[in-house]
């Protein structure tokens, strides 16, 4: 190779080690402790994002390959959170309780404030009037909303519809799913039946049919139905029973008995691959089942809210008030981190979602935890003092800054003189 070669060969390894350097992303969060579940991140690291996507997670990138930075020394930098439990199929039918009621929620307005990006509609709608939902709700909102179909064709209009055994169709349901809509569609919802196991098992014959999970709310049974029976027999491993910390009414029957005891089939139930939901909402949270359960080693795989009017405004707030109320009775930062992140997403088999993948979504939450003194009330207006706070500081979905507590994300003003 001659003088020449050499020299041409020297200028294009400066020129592409110019352009490496010189790349440039389009924010850089800067200084932030990491958590990221799936990725077993748990340290001081920097995120960069380019346009939707996450493009580097490293310690000690330089803030001058970034467009905008912002400091977040001192707050938690997470994926975005996943709320697996919510009612947002948000209207006006008359007489409607959740499916297309006054009930449910328009998701923007109670999800980025809280560090969500993604929700789970828990079953507002079933096969007849999903395409509604679709339409007047996930369509508009840049909150992700994934949903399960309720067994029931109408979804929660009300308690008597949804004991219409005729009107729980397990082929149509599945096609909706399968044939229709897979992309957003990621179980099914079994609830507030009056019956024996009927709209159960209803409801795991479509689950079998589309290839999902079912998610079922039991507990209106009068006497009540086994939930041994339940976690046994009648659901498969990655079925889901929500409210796992309910305490009564007389018509559900209880993890944990009259003695404080979580009953022994609950752990085998667990270990059979039986998913728990805490589904909090206004009326399935109570100490009294959760403080035991935790202490004991029974705890939820996944930490949801039950998002509606009835709850958000009682004991439950929000999803960052549900995971602190963990805390206070045992979990760590960590512990409720995984459950709102990557459980719920490989729960309902998107594992795109609930990490900070290089190349994933750039879903992002940036938590700040507060030391303090604070009280976290259940659904019987019982209170447990705690010491650690969750407050969603910033969140950025897909790329783009959808909340900002106090403006770390922008310019500071200056008055004239």
């Amino acid at each position: 190779m001659n003088a020449r070669s050499i020299y041409i060969l020297a200028l294009v390894a400066v020129s592409i080690s110019f352009s490496l350097s010189a790349q440039t992303y389009d924010l850089l969060l800067k200084g932030g402790h990491v958590i990221d579940p799936k990725n077993s991140r748990d340290a001081l690291m920097d995120v960069a994002i380019t346009g939707d996507k996450i493009s580097l997670v490293a310690s000690n990138v330089n803030p001058a390959v970034a467009k905008k930075v912002i400091d977040v020394t001192g707050y938690y930098v997470t994926p975005g959170l996943i709320d697996m439990h919510v009612h947002v199929f948000n209207g006006h039918t008359p007489g409607s309780y959740i499916a297309d009621g006054a009930t449910s929620v328009p998701p923007d307005g109670f999800t980025f404030r809280s560090g969500v990006t993604t929700v789970v509609d828990a079953g507002s709608s079933g096969w007849k009037n999903f395409r509604q939902f679709k339409e007047q709700t996930i369509d508009q909102s840049q909150t992700r909303v994934l949903a399960l179909l309720n067994i029931v064709g109408v979804g929660m209009l009300g308690r008597f519809e949804e004991q219409n055994i005729a009107d729980m169709n397990p082929v149509m349901t599945a096609h909706m799913i399968s044939k229709l809509y897979p992309d957003i569609l990621v179980g099914i919802k079994s609830a507030h039946y009056w019956g024996d196991f009927t709209q159960v098992d209803k409801a795991v014959e479509a689950g079998v049919l589309a290839n999902v999970p079912v998610m079922v709310d039991f507990g209106e049974h009068d006497p009540p139905n086994s939930i041994e029976s339940l976690f046994m027999e009648h659901l498969r491993p990655g079925d889901m029973f929500t409210h796992a910390y309910a305490n009564g009414p007389k018509s559900r029957e209880t993890v944990v008995d009259e003695n404080g005891i979580v009953k022994p089939f609950v752990f085998k139930a667990q270990e059979r691959g039986i998913i728990f939901d805490v589904g909090h909402g206004g009326g399935a949270f109570s100490w009294v089942q959760a403080v035991p359960s935790v202490k004991q080693g029974f705890i939820a795989n996944v930490i949801s809210t039950d998002l509606h009017t009835q709850s958000m405004n009682a004991g439950m707030k929000d999803l960052c008030n549900v995971m602190s109320k963990f805390m206070a009775i045992g979990l760590s930062l960590q512990d409720v981190i995984l459950r709102t992140t990557w459980n719920p997403a490989k729960v309902i088999s998107r594992p795109e979602l609930g990490n900070l993948d290089v190349g994933a979504v750039a879903d992002v939450a940036v938590l700040k935890l507060w030391d303090g003194e604070f009280g976290y009330s259940d659904v019987r207006r019982l209170t447990v003092d705690g010491t650690k706070k969750i407050e969603a500081e910033l969140t950025i979905r897909a790329g783009r800054i959808v909340w900002d507590l106090n403006g770390i994300s922008t310019e500071k003003y200056l008055e004239k003189d």
